[in-house]
């Protein structure tokens, strides 16, 4: 099932009611809270946060990709050729 995005002000401190939801009783659903100013900014990918992100080293000992270049090259490739 694809998220659901709610914006709501709140009218109470501390207390939100949700009505309306697309669950039934008994499903399970993660609910995460997020100030509206930084559910919507964002922020600009230095090279710091680059180098800390995990991306840099991903494919690292991936048996599957021998040369990360060509790999990489092959899934731009791939991306362009998909229908919009």
């Amino acid at each position: 099932m694809e998220a659901v995005r709610l914006n709501a002000i709140l009218k109470k401190d501390g207390e939100m009611t949700l009505r309306g939801l697309p669950f039934k009783k008994g499903d399970r659903i993660e609910l995460i809270l997020l100030p509206a100013s930084t559910a919507t900014r964002e922020r600009a990918l230095t090279a710091r946060r680059l180098r800390r992100s995990g991306l840099i080293g991903l494919w690292k000992g991936r048996s599957d990709i021998g040369d990360s270049a060509a790999f990489a090259r092959q899934l731009r490739e791939q991306a362009q050729r998909r229908s919009r």
